[in-house]
């Protein structure tokens, strides 16, 4: 890579990363501890960005999702919830999609993420939907 640039990981290597992190739990009550560890290094959201236009419907708790484009190809996302599960499964997305260009984060569905990370059976069909509400939200803003 020229100019010093640095080499990033595509969105299947990133969840290679969090399968292997999440893999280290047998037990699905730990793996729910790790995303409200990650929830809690989450920086959120402002007030003022807590808006009816950022706001992922659909997710039984309160959610919000602002795009930042990083530059001409790529996005930063930053996410919020009132719920430390759902924000944590939020920070993995920021995880997985921030600097990603548009055809990376197009590439992978919500089904494909929680499979990756093990959490497929932990997660309740009514935070599966929520979280792929979250994924078609992110998708939605990059499009």
């Amino acid at each position: 890579m020229a100019n010093g640039e640095h080499e990033r990981m595509t969105v299947r290597e990133t969840l290679n990363e969090m399968n292997e992190l999440f893999s280290i739990f047998d037990n699905p009550k730990d793996k729910f501890i790790q995303l409200m560890d990650m929830a809690k290094e989450s920086k959120g959201l402002t007030e003022s960005e807590k808006t009816d236009e950022n706001k992922i419907y659909g997710c039984t708790s309160q959610a919000w999702v602002v795009a930042d484009r990083s530059d001409q190809e790529t996005f930063t996302f930053r996410t919020e919830s009132d719920a430390m599960i759902v924000k944590g499964l939020l920070v993995l997305l920021e995880n997985i999609f921030n600097q990603q260009p548009v055809n990376e984060i197009l590439s992978v569905n919500s089904v494909d993420i929680l499979n990756s990370i093990g959490l497929d059976g932990a997660v309740t069909s009514q935070r599966t939907n929520g979280f792929s509400s979250a994924v078609e939200k992110i998708q939605g803003l990059v499009k």
